[in-house]
């Protein structure tokens, strides 16, 4: 679509219109048949001189020009036409809105209630900036598009929903969309009246925006005036880049430079989610407030979830019965300041100490840690507590993965690693070194979740060149794909906190491949991320076209729709990604697996519904054929009462007499389709009407072009299935499709063998 609006006094309005044969209303209450508009007959046109109810065509133009459109202005649905009249006006602007409906932009709508009800704070930078964008006059925002330019993490987003949902009509929609572009472009923006739609521009390649874009939206501005609508861009600062980006003719730039106070962000959460009773603690903990300092947005709102982490740690600890006992240690029993501090310190001036210059050997007024220490801490950090030989043996393969590598030629020879690991210190003692303690069954205790994570980012954030052997361990340490799963929650935290591309890229080269499932485990929480999510559902779009990664973009994609939860938004996205792995993959058991997936998923309501708009949308050819033919071959396993839906109570959207004739026609889908038309038959073969509405619904789609022998295969299926009355249900679609004529050369018995 171009980035132009559509202009009702374009050129195009004066072509015709309506296909021949197409019906017209004449204003009078009936329909009058015409094969073309008043004034574009052709003079040599058969019909142009037959007498005819309708006015007469008027005469061309000596200049061979078109003659203008009547323009008949009116004040409302109720008013009469008399003559006539090409273009009624109040249509004009319900046409522009129809027509833009394609290939745009969509997004989900929120609750003005709720977006009221969320936790929210404003510095007084932000105030400045709101009050920059609100008329004082009318409360409303002073452009219809409002740009903000802010660093990353730094609240956009919140503050232009806020924005919105405060200063925008009660009967105004609110829409966060979904930039789904390669480049931003205004003619994929949608345009409906009393919308306040809101847009996120922070994507790295694909978001950057232009002065031409601009200079579009500009225009696009005077519609969304007109609609009574709004345009909130949140825009990452790194791409507002060109002097040329300013201000223009219903666009509004504003620049939000730093996030609220983190500790009100934290406090704000906390009551909103009914844990007043940890504020009073963090405010009197001086080690908390200086960590909160200088947070941005995101990070404080996280820090609110990890506060409330720690509280339920505590609270589990405390309602156990008895732990771990160290043999001849006291056990120590920790408060919940301790664990709050914790959560919240980030550990790096310990760890710097941890991580210091390299030691060989390791002594007691050093604190700095062995090669094979720091391994064994990372084990710790992703396990926790478990039993020892676990985390020995994580720590081993961690040490492996990270280049256990024979000597150069010429090198002394070394001893055995055997021998080294026995001339070291015991697990029990480096247990302890690290912070961790050993119980009476040799179980590992390691009750430090905050610093766990806080050395996983350390080492991640300071050693490059460990980042790839990290992912290749944490993805062998995985024990399932369970997001409960140390490894797989240490992955998920690390892609939510680093989801670049880059990053995404390399997981998906370590994963896909080898562990599908775990890498759709751990991208599940980074698309459910408002900071992340686009990118790992761009990946996931690129990724489903490969084989090698199909696999874990159908495990990611069922894991979001089986959640009958998720926002409508991420659903239609995950439905869009298994329609690219049908489309792009002719591999059969990638096709399968795509089957086995609506399968499993169309007994969701939620699900089952969307499967039956992508069959609506193949039958429109508007999306692949193979995506809706699986859809249809899913909804086909769905009963109501016993009786199969699709029979019963098929959606009008749907055909379903042309789809199983597509299905049956086409040699990749005639056995699947026959099966579960078999298992139709089977259901409703002892209810006599039942079994006669399936029957006389099924017999005009096994007639036809290439329908012989699908329909052979079909009745051999049916063999042994009976009607209530006793009749083989193969004798009696034998006798309706075949005439009695014909019998004798295509026996029944003979064809189907």
């Amino acid at each position: 679509m171009p980035d132009s609006p559509l202009d009702p006094n374009h050129s195009e309005t004066t072509a015709a219109t309506s296909e021949p044969g197409e019906k017209q209303y004449n204003g009078s209450g009936s329909w009058l048949q015409r094969r073309w508009r008043p004034g574009a007959v052709p003079p040599d046109h058969p019909d142009a001189n037959l007498a005819s109810p309708s006015p007469s065509p008027a005469p061309l133009s000596t200049n061979g020009a078109q003659p203008a459109p009547q323009l008949h202005e009116t004040a409302g649905a109720a008013t009469h036409l008399h003559g006539d009249v090409d273009v009624v006006a109040n249509v004009i602007e319900e046409l522009i809105l129809e027509t833009r409906k394609r290939d745009l932009l969509e997004g989900v709508d929120f609750s003005r209630e709720r977006l009221l009800d969320q936790p929210f704070v404003r510095s007084p930078h932000w105030d400045t900036v709101w009050e920059q964008i609100l008329n004082p006059v009318t409360g409303r925002p002073r452009q219809p598009v409002i740009v903000i330019v802010a660093p990353r993490s730094c609240g956009s987003t919140t503050f232009a929903l806020r924005l919105l949902a405060e200063h925008t009509a009660d009967d105004t929609t609110v829409v966060q969309l979904d930039a789904d572009w390669d480049t931003p472009r205004q003619g994929r923006l949608p345009l409906e009246k009393a919308h306040a739609y809101q847009l996120d521009l922070k994507h790295p390649e694909n978001d950057q925006v232009s002065a031409d874009f601009l200079n579009a939206l500009s225009k696009h501005a005077s519609h969304l005036r007109d609609c009574r609508s709004y345009l909130a861009l949140t825009v990452a600062q790194d791409l507002w880049k060109d002097h040329r980006l300013s201000d223009r003719d219903g666009i509004q730039v504003v620049h939000l430079r730093e996030a609220p106070n983190a500790q009100r962000v934290v406090e704000a959460h906390l009551s909103a989610y009914g844990y007043d009773q940890l504020i009073t603690s963090l405010r009197s903990i001086p080690q908390v407030t200086t960590s909160l300092r200088g947070l941005t947005a995101v990070a404080a709102v996280r820090a609110a979830h990890t506060v409330v982490m720690a509280w339920k740690e505590h609270t589990h600890t405390n309602s156990q019965q008895s732990l771990v006992q160290s043999d001849g240690e006291g056990e120590t029993q920790v408060t919940l300041e301790d664990r709050i501090i914790a959560a919240l310190t980030d550990w790096r001036g310990e760890l710097d100490g941890r991580f210091g210059e390299t030691n060989s050997l390791h002594t007691h007024d050093n604190p700095s840690l062995t090669v094979e220490d720091r391994c064994l801490l990372l084990a710790l950090a992703v396990q926790q507590s478990a039993p020892m030989p676990v985390v020995a043996r994580s720590a081993a393969a961690l040490l492996a993965a990270i280049g256990d590598t024979a000597d150069a030629p010429g090198a002394a020879p070394v001893i055995s690693p055997t021998l080294s690991a026995l001339a070291g210190r015991g697990m029990r003692r480096r247990i302890q070194d690290v912070g961790g303690r050993v119980g009476m069954q040799d179980t590992v205790v390691f009750d430090r979740p905050a610093y766990g994570r806080a050395v996983l980012e350390y080492v991640w954030d300071n050693y490059d060149v460990m980042r790839k052997p990290l992912l290749t361990w944490l993805v062998a340490t995985a024990q399932n794909a369970d997001p409960e799963d140390h490894a797989v929650a240490a992955l998920a935290g690390l892609t939510v906190r680093h989801g670049t591309v880059d990053y995404l890229t390399a997981l998906g080269e370590l994963v896909g491949r080898s562990q599908p499932e775990v890498l759709g485990a751990v991208l599940e929480s980074a698309v459910r991320d408002e900071h992340v999510g686009r990118l790992a559902w761009e990946a996931l779009y690129g990724w489903a076209e490969q084989k090698s990664y199909a696999p874990a973009v159908i495990a990611l994609c069922r894991r979001v729709l089986e959640d009958s939860s998720v926002p409508a938004s991420l659903a239609k996205r995950a439905v869009v990604r298994l329609r690219r792995v049908a489309h792009k993959n002719t591999d059969t058991a990638v096709v399968s697996q795509v089957l086995a997936a609506f399968d499993d998923l169309v007994q969701h309501p939620s699900v089952a519904e969307r499967l039956a708009g992508e069959v609506h949308g193949w039958q429109q050819g508007k999306v692949s054929a193979r995506s809706g033919s699986l859809a249809f071959l899913a909804l086909m396993t769905v009963h109501h009462d016993s009786a199969p839906w699709l029979v019963c109570a098929p959606p009008t959207e749907i055909d379903v007499q042309r789809a199983v004739h597509d299905l049956l026609s086409s040699a990749d889908t005639a056995a699947q389709v026959i099966s579960r038309l078999t298992d139709w038959i089977r259901s409703c073969a002892g209810d006599p009407s039942a079994y006669t509405q399936l029957r006389e619904q099924l017999l005009p789609a096994l007639r036809g072009h290439n329908m012989f022998e699908a329909g052979m295969k079909l009745m051999n299926e049916l063999r042994g299935i009976s009607t209530a009355e006793g009749v083989s249900v193969a004798d009696d679609f034998y006798n309706h499709l075949v005439d009695g004529r014909l019998h004798t050369v295509f026996p029944l018995e003979e064809n189907i063998s």
